[in-house]
């Protein structure tokens, strides 16, 4: 079934999000005209508008579409049901797409394309009507026109549509409410007045009334369904459980107590990280009243800032203040001229030296070990570190960022530190003062060097005949990532290259569904690649959403390559970039070669808003494994081929993980 929703992001995004929301708001409706007596005249002209909430509802969207969505999907329940190219009537967007509301406009054609469905429950065979909602999609793959892989897979909207549907699972897809196209050939057919017993729509307990030839817009708001015949109908399109929830005209404290209650419903990793909700809520409650108290936005701030910290889980984060912003700029802007990196022997060693910085300037040189910082072991004093960068989903990664900030010291400060330099047998301890310098500060991030305008995928032919493709990101436009990666495998066929690499080692995540039918470029078969699991208040459980698993949509032969692949990975590659390199990882199909783990963020994400006007995002989804298992979150995607962390490594000047992957290629057949 395609759920139209939206996507993670924070760099660490992945999988399609059911934000939980109110319902929208009824269009006001009109009055009603009996199906059995309304004019000839019909329905030519739909507008509408469509309100969004939901943070990534924009992102990466190139080509977004209002369209006639055949409903013959729903009426037989059909999740695989793919719409024919001839029933996708096109309407035109008529306002600024990324500001919301946005307007359409949508002309019907005097004859629709869609299916006939006998709908009259009457036990003969009659001709049918054809049964429209009126949807937004976003167009990535092909022509104008949506095919399977942009309708992920099938089935019918459940969300940006004119119809509301259940998110629960026993009613799950299942129309509540909303408007219909229907459109009848002939005045011989018919078509429910209202939901049967059973609330359900189509099936055998409807009530069935006599429908006119011709466009009917049917209001499903109102008992029975009203049955609209005006030249031009409005339809707005509802936002349906993709809202987002909004608690920003609440005061602080009832706005905490609203997300903790939130929290403890919905995160997808309670008992899996073994959080206790109740205890965050007493330790962090009273400072919450007290910035209430005081009207403080920047305190109330910096304590979400501060709870955010305390969930292992990087895709948890709080939207950055001004003040974050200042504090974070006053702990990070001095430092002593020294990026440190630790070893596989659990040696601490500099990394980076700042030229005439103060580390410099007494003698500490590149390799140099770094043995104790302030009298403790240097590794004790990189375990003590509180980087900004928190919350993180794996142990190795909090340990890399704490390697970051434990270099940073306030401005003046005496740092005394014991070291000793490759070759010297013996140590020296020195003191060094703190002054303002952000050079090894920029070094020790894991994006040093990236370009902030790189293209979603670049490549380049190495001098060795690989071709070396960089995926950045899988949050930049959709249409134009699948563009150049069709592009970079047509060249790679033409070329007849030796291999391809796959740079992911700064891709911070994006939309996941785009992120594994990438990788299903690789493969010749329709791999189940994982299921998810979400919270259902009908349940009251998280339960596996059985009717969406995510399987390769296969390209056209073509496009498909068979040759040789490596995927270069690391702490940086985030999210909907591990389940890409998972999903090469299936099958043996590509070396994964890195140093260490993916940063473990292995489920979908939502945003909802909270007063000071600050949005705070949280997992809702768990990504599981063909199985049912947890298989990223909090331990991410491991190196096949894993290259050790030495000093030649940390201190080369070329590209230990591209070498690595070249060699391991060489040994494939």
């Amino acid at each position: 079934m395609r759920y139209r929703l939206l996507l993670a992001l924070l760099g660490f995004g992945t999988l399609p999000v059911l934000a939980i929301g109110e319902n929208p708001t009824p269009t006001p409706t009109p009055t009603a005209v009996p199906a059995a007596s309304a004019p000839l005249s019909d329905v030519a002209v739909i507008t509408g508008q469509l309100t969004y909430t939901n943070a990534y509802f924009t992102a990466g969207v190139d080509e977004p579409l209002v369209v006639l969505e055949d409903q013959t999907g729903f009426i037989r329940r059909d999740t695989g049901y793919i719409l024919s190219v001839e029933s996708q009537q096109l309407g035109q967007i008529t306002s600024d797409f990324y500001q919301s509301p946005f307007t359409y406009k949508l002309a019907l054609p005097k004859v629709p394309q869609g299916e006939l469905n006998d709908v009259d429950q009457d036990g003969t065979a009659d001709t049918g009507v054809m049964v429209f909602a009126v949807a937004y999609w976003n167009n990535i793959w092909g022509d104008a026109f949506l095919q399977e892989r942009d309708l992920g897979g099938g089935g019918w909207s459940t969300a940006y549509a004119s119809t509301l549907v259940s998110g629960q699972k026993a009613t799950r897809g299942e129309y509540l409410g909303g408007r219909l196209v229907v459109y009848a050939p002939d005045a011989a057919q018919g078509f429910p007045s209202d939901f049967g017993a059973d609330g359900r729509l189509f099936t055998p307990d409807d009530p069935i009334t006599a429908l006119a030839p011709g466009y009917t817009v049917v209001d499903m708001d109102t008992r029975p369904f009203t049955f609209i015949r005006d030249s031009e109908v409005t339809i707005d399109l509802l936002e349906g459980e993709a809202a987002a929830d909004d608690f920003s005209s609440l005061n602080f404290v009832d706005a905490f107590d609203a997300m903790i209650e939130k929290l403890a419903r919905e995160y997808a990793f309670t008992e899996y990280k073994n959080i206790d909700w109740d205890a965050l809520s007493a330790e962090f409650r009273p400072q919450v009243q007290l910035a209430q108290r005081n009207r403080d936005q920047d305190d109330f701030s910096a304590i979400l800032k501060a709870f955010s910290w305390r969930i292992p889980d990087g895709h948890v984060s709080v939207s950055w203040t001004q003040a974050t912003y200042e504090s974070f700029l006053r702990d990070t802007e001095s430092g002593v001229g020294l990026a440190v990196r630790t070893l596989d022997d659990g040696r601490v060693i500099a990394s980076f030296v700042t030229p005439n910085g103060p580390a410099a300037a007494m003698g500490i040189v590149p390799g140099a070990e770094i043995i104790t910082i302030n009298g403790q072991p240097a590794a004790d004093h990189i375990a003590a570190a509180q980087p900004w960068s928190a919350p993180f989903s794996t142990r190795d990664f909090e340990y890399l960022q704490k390697e970051r900030y434990a270099m940073r010291f306030p401005a003046g400060a005496t740092v005394a530190m014991v070291y000793s330099n490759p070759g010297d047998t013996f140590s020296q301890e020195v003191t060094l003062e703190a002054t303002i310098e952000n050079e090894s500060f920029r070094f020790s991030s894991f994006n040093r060097g990236v370009n902030p305008v790189a293209l979603p995928v670049e490549t380049r032919l190495l001098p060795s005949n690989y071709l070396l493709v960089t995926i950045t990101s899988f949050l930049d436009s959709q249409r134009l990532t699948v563009d150049l990666w069709e592009r970079m495998l047509q060249q790679a066929a033409q070329q007849d290259v030796a291999g391809i690499i796959i740079d992911m080692r700064n891709n911070g995540g994006g939309n996941g569904f785009l992120a594994r039918q990438m990788a299903a470029y690789f493969f010749d078969e329709p791999l189940l690649v994982g299921l998810r699991s979400q919270y259902d208040p009908g349940e009251n459980a998280f339960v596996v959403d059985e009717q969406r698993p995510d399987t390769f949509i296969l390209p056209e032969p073509g496009l498909r390559y068979e040759g040789r692949v490596a995927v270069l990975i690391g702490p940086a590659c985030a999210s909907a970039c591990e389940f890409f390199s998972y999903a090469m990882s299936l099958q043996n199909r590509a070396a994964i070669v890195g140093h260490y783990t993916t940063a473990g963020l292995g489920g979908g994400v939502e945003v909802f808003y909270m007063p000071a006007d600050i949005s705070v995002q949280f997992t809702v989804i768990r990504g599981l494994d063909a199985d049912g298992n947890i298989h990223i979150e909090g331990r991410g995607v491991a190196p096949t081929v894993d290259v050790p962390v030495t000093a030649e490594t940390v201190l080369s000047s070329g590209d230990p993980l591209l070498e690595a992957a070249i060699e391991a290629l060489e040994g494939q057949p």
